[in-house]
């Protein structure tokens, strides 16, 4: 044992560790991708029919209201509010109609 040598050789690894350290090191990877949030989910639809929602009541709401205006300082009793009420709806389902041919940010 004067030799300068251990008594043991040092343990190398064996390439089976390496590949199935590799092979979850790709696997955590495969796992954090398919947990990140994305933008379609239940949050994006609900969101959508939000905005339908919004759209339609403001739009027959908006066109209710200007229609009445009209109607008030014109004198023309139910045409304003007839005009303006089918415009609100037309211009509602433009709008709605609008959002839902965009197609989803990916």
């Amino acid at each position: 044992m004067s030799d300068d040598k251990p008594a043991r050789e040092p343990v190398e690894e064996d390439a089976r560790i390496d590949a199935l350290e590799k092979r979850l090191a790709a696997a955590q990877q495969r796992e954090d991708q398919r947990n990140q949030p994305r933008g379609t989910g239940a949050d994006a639809n609900y969101r959508s029919g939000n905005r339908v929602l919004a759209d339609l009541l403001g739009g027959i709401l908006g066109g209710t209201v200007i229609g009445w205006t009209v109607d008030w300082f014109a004198g023309t009793s139910p045409w304003g509010l007839l005009v303006g009420l089918f415009l609100g709806i037309v211009v509602a389902f433009r709008n709605i109609i609008r959002a839902a041919n965009k197609r989803p940010e990916e």
